[in-house]
């Protein structure tokens, strides 16, 4: 994979991207959403996309904070972000967090940041159907698959068939949990939830959705979002599965079957 151009390195030679990837806090710094991160680069450069990153210039989205209810740090963080790409004239973001997806497309715009914002499962379905990313035609051998819902790309934003498209794109056994779309149930992590211990309870919910997914019968777990691919690995490993059951972020699937 060729090195990733931050937009400030466009800018200053007069370039413009056709897209700012927003990497995001999980993208950037844990060493599982960091492959992620790759993977979808990689995808992008193939794909003949212009694209730049803002690099050090990226802050959090401030997400986290107002979940958790401090609204000062949210609103600190978001107005510094869209100083920033106000200043790069940023009209199109893609991201492959649902957290930063919904809050740059939702909330952002009451703070003055209105840009076009896509999430990566929507750009790469789009890419396969242009034609501009191919994958083998051969299905058989890619096994069964199973995907988890995002509680901020589902219920929030309502998108729920771009992902199965793309995975229908790579495997003929696509089989859904008992819970899935509006009545898909939380990996654990939203609302803040990645950042602080759990509530009392019988049962971690990250386990009781990891045993839905297990039920399927599925040797892989295919999920879109940073915080639920943490969750879900974890629960794989809780049920000590690990060596069996692999979890994957769409951009890694499609990049496994792609043709060169």
């Amino acid at each position: 994979m060729k090195p990733v151009e931050s937009i400030a390195e466009m800018s200053g030679r007069g370039d413009k991207p056709e897209i700012l990837f927003w990497v995001g806090c999980a993208g950037s710094f844990d060493p599982r959403a960091q492959k992620v991160t790759r993977a979808f680069c990689e995808l992008l450069q193939k794909a003949g996309i212009s694209f730049a990153i803002l690099g050090k210039e990226e802050q959090c989205t401030g997400d986290p904070a107002r979940r958790a209810g401090n609204e000062f740090v949210f609103q600190m963080l978001a107005l510094q972000n869209i100083q920033t790409l106000n200043a790069y004239s940023i009209e199109k973001i893609v991201t492959t967090c649902p957290h930063c997806f919904n809050i740059l497309k939702n909330e952002y715009p009451q703070l003055g940041g209105n840009y076009e914002v896509i999430h990566h499962t929507q750009l790469l379905k789009s890419l396969l159907e242009e034609g501009k990313i191919k994958v083998a035609e051969s299905k058989s051998d890619r096994g069964k698959v199973t995907y988890h819902d995002s509680c901020y790309l589902g219920r929030a934003n309502q998108v729920y068939e771009a992902p199965r498209d793309v995975l229908n794109h790579l495997t003929t056994q696509l089989v859904e949990m008992e819970r899935n779309r509006a009545k898909g149930l939380c990996c654990g992590a939203g609302g803040g939830q990645m950042f602080k211990e759990d509530e009392p309870g019988d049962k971690r919910i990250n386990i009781e959705r990891t045993e839905e997914a297990l039920r399927t019968g599925a040797n892989s777990i295919v999920v879109n979002c940073p915080f639920c691919l943490t969750m879900m690995t974890d629960g794989v490993k809780a049920k000590d599965k690990q060596e069996n059951i692999m979890v994957y972020d769409l951009s890694e699937m499609i990049l496994k079957s792609m043709i060169e």
